[in-house]
């Protein structure tokens, strides 16, 4: 339906419930009167009544699941509460001139205590139905449904479909046959020429726009690659070949760590493997220094020595 279509609609609708209140207001009125509400509240009753139902009526189009269920509790109710004080309005014709005792709307007496009940507590429970009515609709989230998913879904499947296809690669045709060797050629019989070959096109797909795919969880170990293990002995070569020049303040644990690409347990035991190399390689070379001058004086004295002497020395060796 076109919208001025709708618009004439909605009008028409509007009136006729307008025009339908007025004839309820009349009876809801009168009964309003009879169970005692002065002329204010009785002006007022109608609305009390047949404004719930309205109000109602909008939260069934608002609402859904257990609320909306709970909206059409109260419109049901209402409406029914409604269509029965209009039925008494109707039997009881001196509610209409307002000559009937106060408190009284029916002859038997069960019924009348029924009918005043219901109609003294349909403002209470407009109160409380219709406050709790407002606040469910301003408390209102909608819910996606699985329909609109699956629409997003399509629409989704529809544009990706839309792009452009790549074009197919283009066939070569095929060359013309070569002459066999050996055959004679004739000058006036004019020749092919080949047609240049064309490279076949290979059809590149579109670049994703989105980046790398991220790990969703730990890599398990058996997806992890390999490191070699190193022997003690390896460790200590590769530290050996990497601190040769370094000095003795920078042979520390985190040093090595770095160099040497190994846990810090390791690298405090190669710092000090290393520190006692050096303290010792220190002691053999001082005391290399110390013996090289006696070793030079006792061969000195050997060379000059005369052969007695010498037995003399080899004797007391």
């Amino acid at each position: 339906m076109k919208g001025k279509g709708r618009t004439l609609l909605v009008a028409a609708l509007v009136a006729v419930v307008g025009m339908a209140f007025r004839v309820s207001w009349n009876a809801l009125r009168d009964i309003a009167g009879a169970i005692g509400a002065d002329q204010a509240a009785a002006t007022l009753y109608p609305f009390v009544v047949d404004g719930l139902m309205a109000l109602a009526l909008v939260a069934t189009l608002v609402l859904d699941g257990d609320d909306r269920r709970f909206a059409l509790r109260v419109l049901g109710a209402y409406t029914a509460a409604s269509l029965v004080l209009n039925y008494v309005h109707g039997l009881v014709p001196d509610l209409h001139g307002g000559s009937v005792d106060w408190g009284r709307l029916a002859d038997w007496d069960p019924a009348n205590w029924a009918l005043v009940l219901l109609a003294t507590s349909l403002p209470v429970g407009s109160i409380y139905f219709g406050s709790d009515l407002v606040a469910k609709v301003l408390h209102h989230r909608p819910q996606t449904t699985p329909d609109a998913e699956k629409t997003t879904q399509v629409g989704v499947e529809r544009s990706t479909s839309d792009l452009r296809e790549p074009a197919p690669a283009p066939v070569a045709p095929d060359p013309a046959p070569l002459p066999i060797p050996g055959t004679p050629v004739d000058a006036d019989e004019p020749t092919e020429t080949a047609a240049p070959v064309v490279p076949p096109v290979r059809a590149v797909a579109a670049e994703s726009t989105t980046g790398p795919r991220r790990a969703t969880g730990r890599v398990p170990e058996s997806a992890r690659p390999k490191r070699p293990t190193r022997t003690p002995d390896q460790l200590l070569a590769e530290a050996r070949s990497a601190t040769r020049t370094w000095a003795d303040s920078d042979l520390t644990a985190e040093a090595i760590r770095k160099a040497v690409g190994i846990g810090a347990n390791k690298a405090r035991e190669l710092r000090d493997t290393l520190k006692t190399e050096r303290t010792e390689g220190r002691a053999a070379e001082q005391r290399h220094q110390m013996e090289t001058p006696e070793l030079e004086a006792a061969f000195a004295r050997l060379a000059t020595a005369t052969p007695a002497d010498r037995a003399a020395l080899e004797v007391a060796a």
